[in-house]
This record gives structure tokens, sequence and C-alpha cells, in this order.
């Protein structure tokens, strides 16, 4: 071991060397602090500092009344790999596009080819992509937007064995909070809180809301819907709250008495996005019901969706490319520092146009 570094360092790099060398295997058992402690002379605070680096870079894992373990592949070589596995849930015309791009741009501008994969928010095709991605093992990190993140997962296991063999994974838009993977999104509870508040504001009181049930997304939007009514004093009216799921968002005509019956006696609505927004006033449209007069719409992402239409959607903003491009560089940094945060949730603002009626007394 080399004289010039601190002593928890020199045993660091011998254990690093061990495992390089074959002589310690994955998932095998570390010598305990007293044996380090007798083969090297040194003090148990001094291995203690050198499992606790260990630790913290992914080497070994401390299991409490076990022991400590050598971690999983650990010893491939990350340094060496030289592209980026994105896993997205849709390519189209909406808003991902351009977070697309920013996401390749960043990366390239980093060094890192980009493979680009989608889900098309089936969970069968994300189990396809993740036994892909760990059969090559060829990755430097992941950037992943999780698919139906609202439910359960059964692919949750693929994530803990990238997780166990040292590959960053960042997720982004979505993720799934049973997992201790950092995401980068914007603030969905105060998107839902921000948008029934705007309503509040413009003398609304009878307000429901139509969010996905399988995106995470809609879950945290309506948490932040439902507080700002109780906090106004209104009552949430939990039946009339509209909850669809993907397949519903591609054809709402299937849902069209249970969507009138649900609107009866509401004056506005909270939209879980422009695409959900932009489907339901067609619909409305055929009613006769109409926007603004009838029914006030406040929306989330401010994409093309939102001024498409006869009447112009007040939206909140969805920072398309920002958002792309700050996950890029989080998973970068994630890749050169194992111990940098990656999350990183993105303040919100409102965008006034002509969907919003003002209610006077």
């Amino acid at each position: 071991m080399a004289k010039e570094l601190p002593r928890y360092l020199e045993l660091a790099e011998w254990i690093r060397e061990q495992i390089r060398l074959g002589k310690l295997q994955p998932g095998q058992k570390l010598y305990s602090e007293n044996k380090l402690s007798a083969m090297f002379g040194l003090s148990r605070q001094t291995v203690r500092h050198a499992i606790s680096v260990l630790e913290q870079e992914r080497t070994i894992r401390r299991v409490q009344g076990s022991g400590t373990y050598i971690m999983k592949s650990c010893a491939a070589d990350l340094a060496g790999r030289s592209h980026i596995v994105v896993v997205m849930t849709y390519l189209d015309g909406y808003i991902f596009p351009r977070t697309i791009k920013a996401i390749e741009d960043a990366f390239f501008k980093g060094g890192y080819s980009v493979q680009i994969a989608f889900t098309n928010n089936l969970v069968d095709k994300e189990r396809t992509i993740l036994e892909d991605i760990l059969e090559k093992d060829e990755a430097a990190g992941m950037l992943v937007e999780a698919t139906k993140s609202a439910l359960p997962n059964p692919n949750l296991h693929f994530y803990r064995e990238l997780l166990e063999r040292r590959i960053p994974v960042l997720f982004i838009n979505s993720y799934y909070q049973t997992l201790p993977l950092p995401h980068v999104s914007i603030n969905d509870v105060q998107a839902g809180r921000m948008a029934a508040e705007y309503l509040i504001g413009k003398g609304h009181k009878k307000i429901t809301g139509i969010f996905k049930l399988d995106d995470g997304q809609g879950r945290l939007r309506y948490t932040g819907f439902a507080q700002a009514l109780y906090e106004a004093g209104l009552y949430c009216d939990e039946a009339k709250i509209l909850w669809v799921d993907t397949e519903d968002v591609r054809d709402f005509s299937k849902l069209r008495e249970k969507i009138l019956e649900r609107l009866e006696g509401c004056s506005a609505l909270v939209s879980y996005n422009d695409e959900v927004a932009f489907e339901l006033m067609k619909l409305l449209a055929g009613e006769k019901v109409r926007i603004p007069q009838d029914l006030s719409v406040v929306s989330v992402d401010d994409s093309d969706l939102a001024v498409l239409g006869n009447v112009k959607l007040t939206s909140i903003p969805y920072p398309m490319e920002l958002l792309g491009e700050r996950a890029a560089q989080n998973l970068l940094e994630m890749i050169r520092d194992p111990g940098f945060d990656g999350n990183y949730e993105f303040d919100l603002h409102i965008v006034e146009r002509d969907s919003v009626r003002e209610l006077t007394e």
C-alpha cells in the first residue's frame, strides 16, 4: 500500500485491489473490523473510516446484524462506458420531443452517446427494456420516466439491481416513491395547488378536477388541489372528481355520461394537463357546454394544445427544455460524483388566457 496515503485510504485501496483481483467476490462477506484491525495493525476507528469511504462509493454494503458485504458488479469499470440510456414513455407531438432534444444535447456535450427507448407507458415494455439493459451491462447511467408510476410495479427489482451494480439512475417527470432514487420534475403538488387557488381567487367555489390515476403526477396534483380547497374553507366533493387512465384519455367519448354527471353543478375544473383539457373541451363543445361561460378550466403544461382550440387555455407551464437539460446535467454529475444528490423540482407560475371566467357575488 502506498505510504503517502492516509492509513484509512491505504486500507480502502487494498480492499478495492482484492476486488479487482477477484479475491473478494460480489456478495462475499468482508472481513470483520476486528480482523482488519489485526491484519494491518490499525485502530478500529481507522478501519471504520475506510469502511465508510467504501460504503459511500457503493463498493460495499453494511447489513445490520449480519456484517459488511461486497456489492454486486462493483468491479465494473463504469468510467470506461460511453453511452447513457434514456427511457421515456412516449415520443409524440405533445411535450416530449423538446424535452428529449434538450436531454440529447446535454449528454452529447458531456461526451456521451445516447440510446433512447420508449415504454408507451406499458409495464411489459418497461420490463423488456430493463432486461436488455441489464443483460448488455454497458450503460454509464440511466435517465428514466417511470411507467404508470402511481400503480404497483413488478419491475422495481430491476432498478434495485441497477442500484447494486452502482449504475446511476435518475428519474424524470415521474418516479417510483418506494425506490431510493433521485428525480427531476416540476413540483406537482404546487401545480395542483396553484391551479385551484387561481380559480378560488376568481370567485369559484364549486370546483372539481380531472386527474390521471395511473401516473404519480396525477395523485400529487390532486393532493395540491385538495389542500387548496381545504385551506380556503371549501368542500372538496370527492364524488365529483374524475379519475382517468392512459387509455381513457385516448377516447373520452366512452366516458361521456360520467363526465357530464360529475360536472353538473360545478363552475370550474382543474385539468391534469393540456392534453386532457383539450379532449375534454372537444367533448363538451359537442354538448353545448361553453368554456368559460358554463365551465372555467385551468390546466398544466402550457403546451401547443393550450392555444390550439377556439378558447385559449389558462395553463401552468412545464419547462420542457429546462427540465430535460437539468435532468441530464444532474445525471452527468451523479456519474462523476456518486455522492451527488440529483433531486430537483421546478417552481411554477401560471399563464392567464381565456378559459376562466371571474364570478361576482
